[in-house]
């Protein structure tokens, strides 16, 4: 199957998931799992970053149209995907013979894609949660939900990416 058929296929099953599963995930409004965030950690190295910012941001507005929320992830998932090339720069152990292959663990090792997951999950999370109350009132409240729904989603994501490479 091309590339380009798995990556599409990857964005209706997590825009799904997202949409039926995780977003009726809360608890106390602290547990928030965003895993729609994955799409864009999974998007190969070789993709120009203006591509992935093309990509991040259609993704949010798909989350946006679905969810109903006025543009909130859309600028999350673009701060994502702008902050993601940077991060993968970071990786000085990188083949860059793969630079085609999707990020993911298989490719990576359980400790890097790790890492790379948890910094973008948080830069998504902190923009999503502090746009999304648009105020400093509540600061520490609003950094405990960020930091709780980033250590679920981080997690969910990782056992989706490990559920998917034992395939």
């Amino acid at each position: 199957m091309s590339k380009m058929v798995k990556f599409i296929l990857a964005f209706i099953l997590l825009i799904g998931l997202q949409l039926f599963v995780f977003n009726n995930i809360q608890y106390s409004g602290y547990i928030n799992p965003y895993i729609y965030v994955m799409f864009i950690i999974l998007l190969p190295v070789s993709i120009p970053s203006w591509i992935v910012l093309l990509i991040s941001f259609f993704t949010g507005f798909v989350i946006d149209a679905f969810s109903g929320t006025m543009g909130v992830h859309t600028f999350a998932t673009v701060m994502a995907g702008f902050a993601k090339p940077w991060l993968m720069s970071l990786n000085v152990t990188h083949d860059p013979s793969d630079a085609g292959a999707a990020v993911s663990i298989k490719n990576y090792g359980l400790r890097w894609f790790s890492i790379i997951t948890l910094m973008v999950v948080l830069i998504h999370h902190l923009t999503l949660f502090y746009v999304e109350i648009f105020s400093f009132s509540g600061f520490f409240r609003t950094l405990l939900r960020v930091l709780v729904s980033t250590a679920f989603s981080t997690f969910f994501i990782i056992l989706l990416n490990l559920i998917r490479s034992r395939r």
